[in-house]
């Protein structure tokens, strides 16, 4: 079972002497970014520095500015010219996706969806050959649509991104920030919200919530004991009726506690 990041986190583009600090925050993804952190004055700085950080062929994800900005196409460039950098695009919807996977054919391609716009264009471009994963921008979304990211009011948002990724084949998605990095209990429970409704990793924008994350996607060690209870009791029955704690188990339970058992495996992905 291929593994997926849970953890991204976000690194301003204008911040050099942050990037190899990311790196080493144990994030599953460093995302550095060229969009919301860096000022329009700083944008043709933040390019160049982005440049001579992946030229050295780490891996990354770039955030780009979206589409119906002025620094679209130069960030596009920035990217022909990295063959090891991946791309978040902002503000995604279906036309600024095609266009970015046309000019950057054949590389990783996050569709951050944080746009009704991005929303209403959700399946066609989670159909679109070549995407990677989709991660929401909820920050972005309650803005615009007047829905506030509190409580459950963004839920059905949340589970559509996620269907519509289940159902196109893709990863599975990333869910947005937690504002309050200074919160571990919050940020805690956000994440195991997220993971809940099917997401497979968040975003984060502080190397404090890192570790948070990571721990809270992955399988706890009683998840991974139930799951080896039922692998082995499926195993003894040769694939007959049989039961665990007091419950019946038949295939799709077993595909669930093999995965969990993947992912436990995988737990040190970084």
């Amino acid at each position: 079972m291929a593994q997926v990041a849970r953890s991204l986190l976000f690194v301003p583009g204008n911040r050099r002497e942050r990037f190899d600090k990311a790196g080493a925050s144990g994030a599953h993804e460093v995302i550095v970014d060229l969009e919301d952190a860096v000022a329009p004055a700083e944008k043709t700085t933040a390019r160049d520095a982005v440049a001579a950080w992946l030229d050295e062929r780490r891996r990354a994800l770039v955030r780009i500015n979206a589409a119906q900005t002025e620094w679209f196409e130069d960030d596009l460039r920035l990217i022909q010219s990295l063959p090891s950098a991946g791309v978040m695009l902002a503000k995604a919807d279906r036309e600024s996706l095609a266009r970015t996977m046309s000019t950057l054919p054949g590389r990783r391609i996050v569709a951050l969806l944080e746009t009704v716009q991005g929303y209403v264009d959700l399946r066609s471009m989670a159909a679109m050959p070549g995407l990677e994963r989709i991660a929401f921008g909820g920050v972005d979304f309650a803005a615009e649509s007047g829905i506030w990211d509190e409580s459950e009011a963004l839920t059905p948002v949340r589970i559509q991104i996620v269907l519509e990724s289940c159902h196109a084949g893709l990863a599975a998605p990333v869910d947005g920030v937690s504002v309050n990095f200074a919160d571990q209990d919050r940020m805690r429970l956000d994440a195991l919200a997220s993971r809940k409704l099917g997401f497979g990793g968040k975003l984060c924008i502080h190397p404090a919530q890192v570790g948070v994350v990571n721990a809270a996607f992955a399988p706890s060690p009683e998840e991974r004991r139930w799951a080896e209870r039922v692998v082995a009791a499926f195993t003894a029955s040769e694939g007959g009726a049989t039961s665990v704690d007091g419950k019946m188990i038949d295939k799709p339970v077993v595909d669930r506690a093999r995965r969990v058992i993947a992912e436990f495996t995988g737990a040190s992905l970084a």
